[in-house]
């Protein structure tokens, strides 16, 4: 009876093997695609701007005491 189990166990190692090394693959493929579409983190835009005030035009008048 012991020869009988093992030739039925035999043919079904293979395949629950490679079924887990597929799914194995599978999510690898699935992390790698997540991980490629997400922006990267961390992106930032400087933006540098220079002002220039024009003069203020008046009248001074100035008197001595």
């Amino acid at each position: 009876m012991t020869t009988d189990r093992r030739r039925r166990r035999r043919p079904l190692r293979p395949v629950v093997l490679g079924l887990l090394v597929l799914l194995v693959f599978a999510l690898g493929i699935a992390l790698g695609q997540a991980l490629s579409d997400n922006p990267q983190p961390g992106g930032s835009i400087t933006q540098s701007r220079t002002f220039t005030l024009r003069p203020e035009s008046g009248t001074v008048t100035v008197t001595a005491p």
